[in-house]
């Protein structure tokens, strides 16, 4: 459908409003609203204009992410992929900040490159920069 234009939000299930808040702020997001509505909801956005809304109805027991960490591979959203212009950079503001790094950086065929995280709830976070990036 050509009428698609972007991404509005990222919607990402996490147990406890403030751990989480304060994990994404480490990564430039700002909160802006929340918790509302029925599930409820709190939003932040990154100056980029990345959104993202936290479902804020986790179950806080849960330590495996199902999608990720179980050896059936079951349906679903597995990570979001940040576009960076300087992965170096992200990987010592990581390391930096006491954000353990779980796999990367790999460098792509093409000459991109990319690292991954897990946030507070083991939700995978990848970094990404484009060959055309470097």
């Amino acid at each position: 459908m050509k009428e698609i234009t972007g991404i509005n939000h990222i919607g990402i299930r996490v147990s406890h409003l403030e751990t989480a808040r304060k994990f994404y702020e480490h990564l430039g997001f700002v909160f802006i609203i929340g918790p509302l509505g029925p599930e409820p909801v709190a939003i932040m956005r990154h100056p980029s204009g990345v959104e993202i809304n936290f479902i804020l109805n986790a179950d806080s027991g849960i330590s495996d992410n199902i999608l990720m960490d179980v050896p059936e591979h079951h349906p679903g959203y597995t990570h979001m992929a940040l576009d960076v212009n300087d992965l170096n950079a992200i990987q010592e503001k990581l390391i930096k900040r006491g954000i353990t790094i779980t796999e990367g950086p790999i460098t792509l065929p093409e000459g991109g490159s990319m690292l991954f995280i897990r946030d507070q709830d083991r939700n995978v976070i990848e970094f990404h920069q484009n060959s055309s990036a470097k």
